[in-house]
């Protein structure tokens, strides 16, 4: 059955809730996977074992029932996982089910683990009612089946029920990834395939073009995220967002910036991919480099379309958890504050504020087995950022549009400052770790841009500093934990620090 929406309706509520890619560069992104999240029955403690890559019950109703523990730590958007129906692998078999919803059979039908289309529409409004908004993972390059590329049953898919619609079996050859077998060959293996559409093709177009637009009226959906984006030919993207009528996100998976940042001109964001390896090179380890991530942010600047409008990140679910990389409390306390201060639309993963460990499987573990506990050190840790960024965004919309910087690095510690004169946040960020000594910096005016005489204050601790007469302020890094500094008088009636 085809979504249907009344056509005068569908446009009003679009209007309302459909946000402008520009307004999409104020949000603040919780990434969930659907069936890790949270259940409609709220059994908190129901097994869930993600070494075994099963559906293990997380639901759109119970993401409805924990909102308040999203919007408590600031978020004011969410992506969820693909909603439509997967192909049904019987569990147990060591292959893994579809429970992260890539691997689509019907793109008509909701995928009724995680509830019905109504389920989905009552998250939408409650979204909606809250003020917050809901970006959908999609995927237009392929399908799934269970079995050899060779042997797919076609006549399975609701959409695409022949071979004509999909590229000839081939294995993609990552070797060169610049070559048309990315867009061409298949993702996957021989267990679970991945038939690849030929996005390429007028009718596969025409199919995905109406699908897109109906399945953003009718669920109200305000911005998408676009799944294995590098694998479908760029002539598709720009047709394909012009009929989602909505933001676009493009997971580019790729390093090199010189590859994923074009993307950006066929879309309105793309996922940062590159700043993401910078980040963990630099802040994975005390021996980090900030060379390479001062030259990072140069390279964001001068060969990004939009640097608003990428998705930064330091964790998904297809990388492992950063405290399995390094489990130091300050680097990643360092590493999340860039995350959500640097350009672009942050996006945390969710376990983030449980310091959840693992690789891209068992880092997907079960959020209600942490009882939504909001009294971790990480839960306030993002909150308080999230609450920081969100008010230089309140005072000032040019928050967003001045690009961060670093006016001061040395070999251990960079400043990164982001938003003009009164309403600049300054980063005091380092690679010293949790066992690192005290250490103590003098900063100029020049470096900061607070005035002489200004009171400002340290987010993170709520502890106030007064600039000098001079124009310089003396600071303390403790223990390698970052700081976060703002202008006192900007947080009046906030409730930032209890202001």
């Amino acid at each position: 059955m085809k979504f249907t929406l009344g056509i005068q309706v569908a446009a009003a509520i679009s209007s309302v809730f459909c946000l402008s890619a520009d307004e999409w560069s104020k949000q603040s992104i919780y990434q969930v996977l659907t069936d890790r999240f949270a259940r409609s029955d709220g059994n908190n403690a129901a097994p869930c074992d993600s070494s075994a890559a099963q559906y293990c019950g997380g639901s759109f109703a119970g993401i409805i029932n924990h909102l308040d523990y999203i919007q408590g730590m600031g978020f004011t958007a969410i992506w969820i996982s693909p909603v439509v129906a997967n192909i049904e692998v019987p569990g147990n078999q060591g292959i893994g089910q579809a429970y992260h919803g890539y691997w689509a059979q019907k793109i008509w039908s909701i995928n009724s683990h995680f509830g019905a289309a109504d389920d989905l529409k009552r998250l939408s409004d409650a979204l909606h009612d809250r003020g917050m908004y809901l970006m959908v993972d999609v995927v237009a390059n392929h399908m799934g089946y269970q079995g050899c590329g060779n042997c797919v049953n076609y006549s399975i898919y609701d959409a695409f029920p022949n071979s004509s619609y999909f590229h000839d079996f081939c294995l993609i050859d990552y070797s060169d990834e610049y070559s048309t077998n990315i867009q061409t060959c298949w993702e996957g293996d021989n267990t679970i395939s991945l038939p690849d559409l030929r996005t390429e093709n007028d009718d596969v177009r025409s199919i995905w073009f109406d699908w897109i637009g109906k399945l953003v009226t009718t669920y109200f959906i305000d911005g998408l995220r676009i799944d294995s984006a590098k694998h479908v030919e760029k002539s598709f993207h720009t047709p394909f967002e012009k009929a989602s009528g909505v933001y676009n996100l493009g997971e580019v998976f790729q390093g090199d910036p010189a590859y994923t940042y074009p993307f950006q001109q066929v879309m309105s964001g793309v996922l940062n991919y590159p700043m993401y390896y910078w980040l963990v090179r630099t802040f994975g380890s005390t021996t980090g480099d900030f060379s390479e991530l001062a030259a990072g942010m140069n390279t964001v600047k001068t060969q990004t379309t939009n640097s608003s409008l990428l998705g930064t990140f330091m964790e998904n679910h297809d990388q492992n958890r950063f405290p399995t990389i390094t489990t130091d409390n300050a680097l990643n306390k360092n590493a999340i504050a860039f995350t959500i201060l640097q350009d672009g639309i942050p996006i945390v993963f969710q376990g983030q504020e449980q310091f959840y460990k693992g690789d891209d499987q068992t880092g997907r573990a079960a959020i209600w087995l942490s009882g939504f506990d909001t009294t971790t050190e990480w839960y306030s840790h993002i909150a308080a950022l999230n609450q920081v960024r969100n008010q230089a965004i309140y005072k000032s919309t040019s928050y967003i549009t001045y690009q961060a910087w670093l006016p001061y690095t040395d070999s251990s510690t960079i400043v990164m400052r982001k938003g003009f004169d009164g309403n600049q946040i300054i980063s005091v960020l380092s690679k010293l770790g949790s066992s690192a000594s005290d250490k103590s910096l003098t900063l100029s005016q020049s470096v900061t841009g607070f005035a002489a005489n200004q009171v400002v204050v340290d987010i993170l601790t709520c502890k106030s500093m007064t600039i000098s007469s001079s124009g310089t302020l003396s600071l303390t890094i403790s223990k390698g934990q970052p700081l976060v500094l703002y202008p006192m008088s900007q947080i009046t009636g906030s409730g930032i620090c209890s202001h």
